[in-house]
């Protein structure tokens, strides 16, 4: 008869071989098409980042991106807490942010795919389809501005840190700036209270969910005139292509994917995949500014 001890033994062996071995087999798995990744997303870049994922995911089916969509601050401090190895964000890492990493030997990749045009849209009721970065500024600072109400996404976004840095203050005012809580509520709530001018990124109006396509449909993009003295004071421009590439549109942000996986992985691959001719390509018909323009070949017949 086997001793139950010796048996107890055996199996807690067992068990712990089988747990080492199943934790080895996962991270083997992850390679730089295949394996599961978890990825931090700007809200307000979750169109492009989507498009990006499903084709990244029907060319490697054995690929699975878990997309997580935070404001830019709940997406900082989930990335500083290490619950993610990759993040998409409208900003690069700031000093501290890199150190945070640089401290624990992770070695930081860092890639600008794309540029991001703000854009500010109202009902097309309206009779101005215009504005200027100046009148912009005042409503910021709480001032009298002939602007209608700003509508935000979220009060941590990052198109409200970009509009505060644009004003140069830290607090928004309480009247004249009012913060929701997703790109989706500031479409609905514009088409539903004309007068309003809502803040988005400008993929969410040339791509709109399939359920707000209506909404979309009855807005406008505004023109917007830069201050004096400054590339894109001279007209007002919007956020298109042709406009983001000159840098007339005055609104504008890069867009970076931060992989801090520490060595290859799946979020190597998918940033690579992102920053390549066929990523760069999904940026181009997004409507963003890729950050590599595709080349095209045209084919003369004689």
């Amino acid at each position: 008869m086997i001793n139950s001890f010796k048996l107890n033994s055996f199996l807690a062996i067992l068990l712990t071989v089988l747990f080492t071995s199943c934790q080895q087999s996962s991270k083997e798995v992850q390679t730089y098409t295949s394996g599961t990744e978890k990825i931090l997303v700007d809200e307000s870049l979750a169109p492009i980042i989507e498009d990006q994922t499903f084709v990244f995911e029907s060319t490697y089916p054995d690929a699975n991106l878990v997309l997580v969509t935070k404001s830019e601050n709940e997406l900082i401090n989930s990335f500083l807490d290490d619950s993610a190895q990759v993040a998409i964000l409208s900003r690069n890492l700031s000093e501290d942010e890199r150190k945070h990493f640089e401290n624990k030997n992770v070695k930081i990749r860092i890639n600008r795919f794309a540029v991001d045009g703000i854009a500010l849209i109202a009902h097309n009721t309206i009779e101005d389809s215009t504005v200027t970065v100046e009148d912009i500024i005042k409503v910021l600072k709480g001032e009298v501005s002939p602007l209608g109400n700003l509508i935000f996404d979220n009060a941590n976004s990052s198109t409200v840190r970009y509009f505060k840095e644009l004003a140069g203050v830290k607090e928004l005012p309480e009247k004249g700036v009012y913060a929701l809580k997703s790109n989706p509520e500031v479409i609905q709530y514009v088409y539903d209270n004309p007068g309003t001018i809502g803040v988005v990124g400008v993929n969410w109006i040339v791509q709109p969910p399939v359920d707000l396509e209506k909404q979309v449909g009855s807005l406008k993009i505004l023109g917007v005139k830069n201050l004096a003295g400054k590339v894109g004071s001279d007209a007002y421009y919007k956020p298109f292509q042709n406009d983001i590439a000159l840098e007339q549109y005055p609104l504008l942000r890069s867009l970076y994917i931060i992989n801090c996986e520490g060595g290859p992985g799946l979020g190597t691959g998918f940033a690579s995949f992102i920053a390549g001719e066929r990523g760069q390509r999904i940026v181009l018909k997004s409507g963003l500014l890729p950050d590599s323009i595709p080349s095209r070949e045209v084919n003369i017949i004689k």
